[in-house]
């Protein structure tokens, strides 16, 4: 058994061997959610069964996670289809986000002629550029894949420019009295110091994923949960198109998720950084 000191100095706190300080933080965290979550359901749930709503206009929740169930092998393949129509999009915004982020860092002018054109760029609502996306471009991958892209490329982007301009400018400066090179600064200081912006930044975007691919897939495609709402809706069953947003937005909360596993294997000091931010 250990003791660990209080932010006042003083010891009063034990730990066993093998426990880890903030071990259950993550679930103490999500408490208030589910809570949350539990209450609004209920409410839900009660509200069916007491007003008499028909099905066809507000189902239970119990009755959308029944046929949810019944019809999971239907909503699985297209939920398969929206995952891999994100995946890709946001591939392609992460590394044109990257790219154009070192490049307009490298360049000072560069960074006074593109930054405003990315804002601009934010003033276009998604509602008119994915039919013409569709129309451009067809009903395959592709369109769906750049309005995946359009849409989260912003915040990525921002998020590493305005995190290589945080920099320490004087750790930069102190490299550059040791003989040190533009690139090396790049790589020691302003790389790292730009990753806590840019996991907040990517946990904004990947949200944003999810849900640019569902629009894209309602404005025009074969398969995918936003064709499978819009075929759904055409039919009145108002329980599959709920089964269908529960699972876009179960897909949208694990791929947030999981940007706090590769921050911790990219960036494990962004986290603590993040943590001394909020104390």
């Amino acid at each position: 058994m250990t003791t660990l000191p209080t932010r006042d100095g003083s010891v009063d706190a034990q730990v066993l061997p093998g426990d880890r300080p903030g071990r259950w933080a993550g679930i103490r965290w999500a408490v208030p959610s589910i809570v949350t979550v539990a209450v609004l359901v209920a409410v839900w749930q009660i509200y069916v069964i007491t007003s008499g709503v028909r099905p066809q206009v507000l189902p239970s929740p119990a009755r959308v996670v029944e046929q949810g169930w019944a019809h999971r092998d239907e909503i699985a393949t297209h939920a398969a289809a929206t995952l891999q129509v994100t995946l890709i999009g946001f591939a392609v915004s992460l590394s044109a986000a990257w790219v154009l982020a070192v490049i307009v860092d490298f360049s000072p002018w560069l960074r006074r002629a593109l930054v405003p054109l990315f804002v601009a760029s934010q003033t276009v609502p998604i509602v008119a550029i994915a039919p013409l996306m569709i129309i451009w471009f067809g009903f395959g991958l592709l369109p769906k894949i750049l309005v995946v892209a359009l849409v989260t490329f912003f915040p990525m982007a921002i998020g590493l420019i305005e995190g290589f301009a945080a920099a320490d400018r004087d750790a930069g400066a102190l490299l550059r009295s040791m003989g040190a090179s533009r690139v090396q600064e790049f790589r020691y200081v302003r790389l790292p110091s730009a990753l806590p912006r840019f996991f907040t930044s990517l946990r904004i975007a990947i949200t944003y994923a999810v849900v640019g691919a569902v629009f894209a897939e309602y404005v025009g495609a074969s398969v995918g949960l936003g064709i499978y709402m819009s075929l759904q809706k055409n039919s009145f069953r108002t329980d599959l198109v709920l089964a269908a947003v529960l699972v876009t937005a179960l897909l949208s909360i694990a791929l947030y998720l999981t940007t706090f596993a590769v921050e911790r294997l990219v960036a494990p000091w962004a986290r603590a950084e993040n943590r001394s931010r909020r104390d």
